[in-house]
């Protein structure tokens, strides 16, 4: 899903306004919250540390990924360095949250020793390790099936 912040500081009415919108539609996006905050509130945390400010900016109607809310709150540390009114607009895309690159944690050379190694475990003698190969054929069967002689269909002979 993709996801917007619009992100504006008015000076004039001393707030700080976050909108979040999400794509719902396909290349739609729709307004899901808009929260406004006062700019000494806003000043006051920031001066105390990201996490503080981030804290201040998560509400039960708009709690963005840690990753996410990072970024909004680097942005609001931004406009407000800026004396004058301004806005920033953070674009996301819930796929590139999930999809991170990775550096291979084994050698390839410890890939293909376990895979052998494995291998050891079952062996040449697996057959030996099951048992009677026909064990399953001496088994008896618990219910008959009738033949083709006796198909179990009642017949009316009158």
């Amino acid at each position: 899903m993709k996801q917007k912040y619009l992100i504006s500081k008015e000076n004039d009415q001393k707030k700080l306004i976050i909108k979040e919108f999400a794509e719902l539609d396909k290349e739609r996006l729709s307004l899901l919250c808009e929260e406004e905050y006062d700019n000494n509130i806003i000043k006051s945390a920031i001066s105390k540390g990201k996490e503080t400010l981030i804290s201040e900016l998560r509400t039960n109607n708009m709690y963005p990924p840690g990753v996410y809310a990072e970024k909004i709150a680097q942005a609001v540390i931004d406009i407000f360095a800026s004396k004058e009114s301004q806005s920033v607009e953070l674009s996301f895309n819930d796929v590139d949250l999930l999809i991170k690159e990775q550096a291979p944690s084994e050698d390839i050379d410890e890939i293909e020793s376990s895979a052998d190694d494995i291998d050891e475990l079952i062996g040449d003698d697996l057959e030996e390790k099951l048992g009677d190969k026909n064990a399953v054929e001496k088994i008896k069967a618990s219910v008959k099936i009738a033949g083709d002689e006796d198909s179990g269909v009642i017949k009316d002979d009158s």
